[in-house]
């Protein structure tokens, strides 16, 4: 799980939860375009065309997708704290990377 990296945190179960939510809204959407992300999200940022930043638990966590609007499917990037998002090009950031 993508939440494994925070183990021992305070945040960890806190995180889990909120990226649980995140999750469960996903699986429900429907986005065809980085438009329809931003009438449920007006807080995402659209960094490319495939490209989006979430923000979770309240703004303390930031999650990078890629969604294929097409295939409908979101591929998890990056997931870290607001520190960590300060070392990371969000524009290319890989998973394990």
């Amino acid at each position: 799980m993508f939440t494994d990296g925070l183990k021992g945190g305070m945040d960890q179960k806190a995180v889990k939860s909120a990226l649980h939510a995140w999750f469960h809204e996903v699986l429900r959407a429907r986005w065809k375009s980085p438009a329809d992300i931003l009438k449920t999200y007006a807080h995402a940022s659209i960094v490319g065309k495939d490209r989006v930043v979430f923000n979770i638990k309240g703004n303390n966590y930031r999650l990078v997708v890629t969604i294929s609007y097409l295939h409908q499917i979101v591929f998890i990037k990056w997931i870290g704290t607001h520190a960590d998002d300060d070392h990371i090009d969000v524009k290319t950031v890989k998973y394990g990377h």
